[in-house]
């Protein structure tokens, strides 16, 4: 592949603006590379010129390099002119937080932010070294800001950074602000040139926030031991001692995962979800003989739960442990009219659950930008990925910390009634029927990703009703069967999410109900996947 001129005028144009003498010299390399013909070099080039890091609802989000599409210095600088722009389009300032995780890149970069928000007028408060995303989002209610800026890539590859934007409701953003600031950003002058003041404070509201999640349980019981990991991320400390705090003291951490490590050694892909990721963890909880596994991704915004059977430990679902916090919660009363929400691709148990206790119902699209704007009165929402969001008042997103001290709260409570999650899990199932999800995900060209959802969205299956809650977003329904069908946002994909609703007679034909659902789950997947990959 030959250097084009255009490619070489774009990427000297980037090393000019560059504040930063690093990724200078890193863009620099690459180009002197490409321009004496070295193997790869050019394409290199282009990938890295390829145009800028996108700004959506999460903000930015890819690999910490040099270059307009990597996360760095010169984009977080470009990115905050925009923020701080759309801040003030009114004319007003007031205070923006800065918080950040241990990633690669995550120091300079939150510094890059302060200073730049500062140089635009704002009054700039930093939390004290690397914390969870979630003390970010509660201090931005806390201090009363107009806005939260955190840096960091969740539970992404270690080369990953990001830059997550919180407004002043203490919410991640929606539409049409998303979109807004991105055309701001775009219009921003070149890094080199954007006005930067060093005048942060620090701001520690950590006390505030452990405080906050100690007053989350419901019960009095307290004998539990748990076995933690924080995997390499920013949530360990902060775990152990809201949980603590909260009186759960017989808690032992993964040594291994317990410090902040941006190379996330001992784990291929830092995220609960993912095979693997949770060994380490569960053989922890056996050897101690454990009562519950928690385990946190990296920045602590979501959490995992894992729990001993006769079979051996089992990682519960999203699903699972969302419609049981939410039960937990709405069992415990004390609320005035409460509203739970969970989003479209979630399990439908959460409405049953929540017509059993009396309490309002909203099911929104894919997101805690949607689910924490789900209506008044939100006590409690969830998604199927791993997301609680158990205290909105303080918190209004996903909090990996606050929701295993609630689980911890469940999970005592039933150990003093001689009884377990799984059991609950049970007496849910014969309440309201064995609800089964899954996912499916087919890789394909973004084309034909693109043509196949179309196809179905003007052309249902025969036999299923359909729903179009977003452009893209297809919900197909049929008598006790539901499937989702959305492209992916970032990957070239075609994503559903599926579920199987089975009623059960009564306990005793628990088991049957549920070999049954497993049954047409199955078919579901099979029927869909053929759907999916039709010409």
């Amino acid at each position: 592949m030959t250097l084009r001129p255009d490619l070489r005028d774009a990427a000297l144009r980037w090393i000019a603006d560059d504040p930063d003498p690093a990724t200078r010299s890193e863009l620099q390399q690459v180009l002197a590379a490409a321009m004496v013909g070295t193997e790869g070099a050019v394409e290199e080039l282009a990938d890295r010129m390829s145009g800028m890091l996108r700004f959506g609802t999460a903000g930015l989000r890819g690999p910490v390099r040099a270059g307009p599409s990597g996360m760095n210095v010169a984009v977080v600088r470009r990115a905050t002119a925009g923020l701080a722009a759309w801040l003030a389009r009114g004319g007003e300032r007031g205070t923006v937080v800065v918080g950040r995780d241990a990633r690669h890149g995550s120091a300079a970069f939150a510094t890059a932010a302060a200073d730049v928000l500062a140089g635009a007028g704002f009054a700039v408060r930093m939390l004290p070294g690397p914390l969870p995303t979630p003390v970010l989002a509660f201090a931005v209610r806390e201090l009363g800001a107009v806005a939260g800026v955190q840096i960091t890539a969740s539970h992404n590859p270690p080369a990953d950074n990001g830059y997550k934007v919180y407004l002043g409701d203490g919410a991640q953003l929606a539409p049409p602000s998303d979109a807004e600031i991105e055309a701001a950003i775009a219009a921003a002058p070149a890094a080199v040139t954007i006005p930067t003041a060093a005048t942060a404070t620090e701001a520690d509201v950590t006390e505030a926030y452990l405080e906050r999640v100690a007053r989350l349980p419901r019960g009095t019981a307290r004998t539990l031991r748990v076995a933690l990991t924080p995997m390499h991320g920013v949530g360990g400390a902060t775990a152990v001692h809201a949980l603590h705090r909260a009186g759960f003291t017989d808690v032992h951490v993964v040594a291994a995962q317990a410090a902040p490590d941006p190379d996330f050694p001992t784990v291929t892909f830092p995220n609960p979800e993912e095979p693997g990721a949770t060994d380490a963890l569960l053989a922890l909880a056996a050897d101690v003989d454990a009562d519950l596994a928690i385990a946190l991704d990296p920045d602590a915004d979501r959490c995992a739960l894992a729990v001993p059977t006769a079979g051996g430990w089992r990682m519960l679902t999203g699903d699972e442990t969302g419609v049981l916090l939410g039960d937990h919660l709405l069992r415990s009363g004390g609320f005035a009219d409460p509203l739970v929400a969970t989003t479209v691709v979630s399990s439908s148990m959460l409405r049953s659950v929540a017509e059993a206790h009396g309490a309002r119902y909203a099911e929104t699209l894919t997101g805690f930008k949607w689910i924490v704007r789900g209506g008044p009165g939100l006590v409690y929402g969830y998604e199927e990925a791993l997301g609680y969001c158990v205290d909105p008042e303080a918190v209004r997103d996903k909090d990996g910390i606050a929701a295993a001290v609630l689980a911890c709260d469940l999970a005592a409570t039933l150990k003093a009634a001689g009884r377990g999650l799984p059991d609950r899990l049970d007496e849910l199932a014969v309440a309201h029927g064995v609800h089964l999800t899954e996912g499916v995900s087919l890789r394909m060209d973004p084309d034909v990703r693109d043509a196949a959802a179309a196809r179905l969205r003007a052309d249902p299956p025969q036999g299923w009703t359909s729903e179009l809650p977003a452009p893209d977003v297809l919900v197909l329904r049929r008598p006790g069967e539901r499937f989702v069908v959305r492209p992916s946002g970032t990957e070239p994909k075609l994503k559903a999410y599926l579920e199987v609703v089975e009623p059960v007679a009564d306990a005793a034909a628990l088991a049957a109900a549920r070999e049954g659902a497993q049954a047409r789950l199955d078919a579901l997947r099979a029927e869909v996947t053929s759907l999916l990959a039709a010409p």
